[in-house]
């Protein structure tokens, strides 16, 4: 297992968001997870992304607990996330959003930016041929030198998923990535997060987006209360009339 989450709890105050929630993922899968409004799912992802700490449960991620890491070390370990509303640079271009990513810039320190200075400059032209490649892939190539804050929504959800990609992630834990998005751009967003599966990340999607739900997740995770309700293939999650129930209410789940 590539990365564990298991029996966290979570609350503010006197009131319990999570209770015993858990997770799990592979390398080259999609797991998604939905749930009602006030579920605990974006508060779930923070707990795992180490935006949040439990009270109570573990977190691990190749075989190391991380319940007690910071987010930065977690990016340095390759698990990154990605927002609901999209945090772009606006008064940066495309690509030089895409250059505050990476780590280990020796430019960042000082000693490195005056005494070595050649060795910079040959580390810059390699995060600029890597910041084309995430373009290319993402197909922003075109918007490359527009300012981040001009883009579209959906441009700016794939620009926020081309810097988490900067970072080399082996896991991808990606909150509402359709959310405010233009159909048209849906599928390219599915076909890209298909791609990276398919060179063996592993992906985490909350999405309310039933569609891409059903398109892209191999395993779907049903969070209801703070808890998991069900876990399981898509098309039989959805289907379990609790799950119905949870959505739609007892009476327009049984007559669905």
């Amino acid at each position: 297992m590539l990365f564990e989450a298991k029996g966290i709890h979570k609350h503010f105050g006197g009131v319990k968001v999570l209770t015993d929630a858990w997770i799990q993922g592979e390398s080259g899968r999609i797991v998604g997870m939905i749930g009602p409004n006030g579920a605990g799912k974006s508060t779930f992802l923070a707990v795992i992304s180490k935006f949040l700490a439990p009270e109570k449960g573990r977190i691990f991620f190749k075989g190391k607990d991380i319940t007690h890491a910071r987010p930065h070390e977690i990016a340095r370990w390759e698990m990154v996330r990605t927002f609901q509303v999209p945090r772009e640079f606006g008064k940066l271009s495309v690509l030089e959003n895409l250059l505050v990513a990476p780590k280990g810039q020796i430019g960042e320190k000082i000693l490195g930016a005056w005494f070595r200075w050649s060795r910079v400059r040959s580390q810059e032209h390699q995060w600029i041929q890597k910041a084309d490649e995430v373009l290319d892939f993402l197909n922003l190539t075109t918007v490359r030198d527009l300012m981040a804050g001009k883009l579209s929504g959906g441009q700016k959800k794939l620009l926020e998923l081309g810097r988490a990609l900067m970072l080399d992630p082996c896991v991808l834990l990606l909150d509402e990535p359709f959310a405010g998005v233009n159909p048209v751009l849906i599928d390219e967003i599915i076909e890209r997060l298909f791609a990276l599966r398919d060179r063996g990340l592993c992906l985490v999607v909350i999405e309310h987006n039933m569609y891409t739900i059903r398109t892209l997740c191999d395993e779907l995770f049903v969070l209801v209360g703070g808890k998991v309700l069900t876990a399981g293939r898509p098309d039989e999650v959805l289907q379990d009339p609790r799950v119905l129930d949870a959505y739609l209410g007892r009476a327009n789940a049984t007559a669905a």
